[in-house]
């Protein structure tokens, strides 16, 4: 057998990488089967005019690696474990992306400050210690947090030192965490808003944690129908209904996370964008000592940074930052000192107040689209909102997306209880690009026409 038929070689003289590649790939696929004798080294590098030395190497590789099986006084061979019988792969196309993505929880990933996050980085990698490149504290790097505290601070009304913050590796690692603790202190239930991310309610569930839901109304959570130990909210901009928490409501809540030893969870996922009005204050601020407070620049920046932030009561500071120690998975070094950076020299305000005019536009084009049945709910903030059906099922507004193109969510697979509610739509109108956003309104518009 002449090898030089069997391997698929790269042109001109192999050295010795190249050469053991290609047998490797030849092993893999069957062409050179378990147990075949391989030529010697003086024979093949005769048969591919190069030095024998380069098969020797490319031998003693192969042989280390496992692929051939090497026994003195016997001809090496193809070692048996490796060689595979060739399987064809699954044969599955997979469906072609929409062309309009309408989905909720998306920012203009097209806005992304990037001269400013560039600046910024710079900034930081100029100026950071060499100790800082070691594997770093788990809470997150002292700057971010100082910033921040800061920050929250000052536009959230959130009551935080940088002791209580603790940097995760995107929301959904800040609440895995949270419920993990949680459940060590012997916490087996938790309560969600109806509807709200069945994404979410998933991860305490995961821990061995019940999970209930409480309805939401015009006014938010209905407080009297928390029966758990804990609950998780959204009170500046319901998920996914889009309604405030009342006054009285947040009121009521806080009164009984102290007279019941309550623990909320306040989700502020897109506080920062408020049309109609200043942003309400976090409800941490009114019970600091109550209230787990969560924040992420997956809205405000971008998803792909991983960048999540918990404010926490101090009894829970050492447990959750142990569990994110033995975790491992701590958010980026640089990202982090980056988002520390754009903070601190206010460029994060600027991109903040640039994306709340940009959203409040959007919000007003679209309602001008869709000024009829169906009827929208809730205030005037974040970034998407949610429409009543009259006339439509969630099924059929589903079928004429995919026929146009269109991808968004309905109401239904966020209700804790199947059919607890009227049908609707959520329209996330942030993600289309600024060029994209009139001919996606035009598709959005067909879908949703009675």
């Amino acid at each position: 057998m002449l090898w030089s038929a069997v391997l698929d070689l790269p042109a001109g003289r192999p050295d010795s990488h190249g050469l053991a590649e290609a047998a490797r790939a030849a092993i893999r696929d069957g062409r050179l089967p378990a147990g075949s004798r391989v030529p010697s080294t003086r024979s093949l590098a005769q048969e591919l005019g190069i030095a024998r030395g380069t098969v020797t190497r490319a031998y003693n590789q192969l042989s280390t690696e496992g692929f051939l099986l090497a026994r003195q006084g016997a001809p090496t061979v193809v070692a048996e474990q490796l060689t595979t019988a060739p399987t064809a792969a699954p044969t599955r196309t997979p469906a072609p992306p929409a062309r309009w993505d309408f989905r909720p929880g998306r920012p203009n990933l097209s806005a992304f400050p990037r001269r400013d996050w560039l600046a910024a980085s710079r900034r930081a990698l100029r100026d950071l210690p060499d100790e800082d490149l070691d594997y770093g504290d788990p809470q997150g790097h002292p700057a971010l947090r100082q910033a921040l505290a800061e920050y929250l601070t000052r536009v959230r009304a959130v009551v935080a030192s940088p002791e209580q913050v603790i940097v995760c590796n995107g929301y959904t690692q800040a609440l895995s965490l949270l419920s993990k603790a949680l459940s060590d202190e012997g916490i087996s239930s938790v309560d969600f808003e109806d509807p709200s991310a069945p994404l979410l309610r998933d991860i305490p569930a995961g821990f061995g944690m019940r999970v209930r839901g409480a309805p939401v109304d015009a006014e938010g959570l209905d407080v009297s129908a928390v029966r758990g130990p804990a609950v998780v909210v959204t009170p500046a901009h319901q998920f996914p209904l889009g309604v405030a928490m009342s006054s009285a409501r947040r009121t009521e809540l806080v009164r009984r996370s102290k007279d019941e030893d309550l623990l909320i969870v306040e989700d502020d996922y897109d506080g920062e964008f408020r049309f109609d009005r200043a942003p309400v204050g976090s409800l941490q601020g009114m019970a600091p000592e109550r209230v787990v407070y969560a924040g992420t620049a997956s809205k405000t920046l971008a998803p792909a940074l991983r960048l999540a932030w918990l404010v926490l009561p101090p009894r829970l500071v050492e447990p959750v930052r142990e569990l994110k120690r033995h975790s491992g998975s701590h958010a980026p070094l640089f990202e982090q000192l980056a988002m520390a950076e754009l903070v601190s020299a206010g460029a994060y305000d600027q991109h903040v107040r640039r994306s709340r005019a940009t959203y409040r536009q959007r919000r007003e084009r679209l309602l001008e689209r869709v000024d009829h049945p169906p009827h929208p709910s809730g205030i005037a903030a974040g970034l998407h909102l949610a429409l009543r059906l009259d006339g439509l099922t969630e099924v059929e507004v589903l079928a004429r997306a995919r026929a146009e193109s269109v991808d968004l969510e309905v109401l239904g697979p966020h209700r804790v209880r199947p059919g607890g509610g009227p049908p609707g739509v959520i329209v996330g109108y942030a993600a289309p690009a600024d060029d994209d956003f009139e001919p996606a309104l035009r598709a959005l518009a067909a879908v949703l026409r009675r």
